[in-house]
């Protein structure tokens, strides 16, 4: 009941965020200040802080290959079956149809419904969902539908029957390379400059050669680790914003369709694929619902410049989660 209770808490927190905003108590742009505390401070802190006081082995490497697996099957999959529609529709359902909202969503729900010894499984699955959530999903997108990477696209030209801009081929090797190397620093300086990304590869790496955090240690990170669900939350709402017109309404119940199929076949291959105990694979299950990632908002923004709607995706999806979750929880007994 305690994990109900808290759950229901970040709930209204993300409510509150948003209550905030249309009181203008906090601006339209306010978000990113949150996002700064939670990528730079509480996420890394909750990451750090998992990875000390939990036991892990190396054979929970299978669940950050699933996680890799869980983000990218949705975003191919995606573009086979979309594509009859405008590239429009496509670059937003690419990239807020897949891909999980883990570290700053599930883990603080899933560790206040099953305690802090699951975390720990949350954390690895995500080691792998982050590949593709800090770069690979942009990068691929981009590349599937020719649009072109870190450059303001403008869309409103395109007609309804193109579903992917024109390949521009160069005909000029060295101009090919330089593309091609261009691409590539792109992607590799999405990983590094992600704060949680590069804490990962460090806690893994210390894992992996057997290395353990003192408990001081440990400590230092616990109160910045606690403040990761609130902090998590409160940005969701900040982010929210109510969509602008039918069709705004129509991609978000489209999102919302595809998480819900992808969630329950990823839950299920989770529950009975993974050669893990039932704590480990209910933990999997329940981060298989988990909501659009706040990477999929910048990316939006960043190809469409609709972060607004993108944002409302993220909300809707993560109220909706919270409701799943919860109630899957007290389905599956372990």
């Amino acid at each position: 009941m305690s994990g109900v209770i808290q759950a229901l808490a970040l709930l209204a927190v993300l409510l509150g965020g948003y209550g905030l905003k249309r009181a203008h108590v906090f601006g339209p742009k306010d978000y990113k200040v949150m996002e700064g505390v939670v990528f730079d401070f509480t996420l890394p802190g909750a990451i750090i802080y998992s990875f000390s006081t939990n036991e892990h082995h190396l054979d929970m490497l299978w669940l950050s290959l699933f996680g890799v697996i869980s983000s990218l099957i949705p975003l191919l999959l995606i573009f086979v079956s979309t594509r009859h529609l405008q590239i429009r529709d496509r670059v937003f359902l690419m990239l807020n149809g897949c891909g999980m909202n883990v570290g700053n969503f599930c883990l603080p729900i899933i560790t206040a419904l099953l305690g802090q010894g699951a975390s720990m499984s949350v954390i690895m699955f995500d080691i792998g969902n982050s590949l593709m959530m800090c770069a690979g999903m942009y990068a691929m997108t981009t590349s599937l539908l020719h649009i072109p990477q870190n450059e303001p696209v403008d869309l409103s030209h395109v007609g309804n029957d193109v579903a992917k801009l024109p390949y521009h081929r160069l005909t000029d090797p060295h101009a090919r390379w330089l593309r091609r190397r261009a691409n590539i620093r792109n992607v590799i300086r999405s990983f590094y400059t992600s704060v949680p990304f590069d804490t990962y590869v460090v806690m893994v790496a210390l894992m992996i050669i057997g290395v353990r955090l003192p408990e001081w240690f440990a400590n230092f990170f616990g109160p910045i680790s606690n403040a990761n669900g609130f902090c998590s939350m409160l940005m969701v709402g900040m982010l929210m914003d109510l969509p602008a017109s039918a069709a705004d309404i129509k991609s978000v119940f489209s999102v919302i369709g595809w998480k819900l199929l992808f969630g329950i076949l990823l839950g299920v291959a989770a529950w009975y694929i993974l050669p893990f105990e039932p704590l480990v694979r209910k933990a999997v299950v329940l981060v298989c619902l988990a909501p659009t990632a706040v990477f999929s908002t910048l990316f939006t923004d960043r190809v469409l410049g609709n972060a607004k709607l993108a944002g409302f995706t993220l909300a809707s999806t993560g109220i909706l989660s919270l409701i799943l979750i919860t109630t899957l929880n007290a389905l599956i007994p372990i």
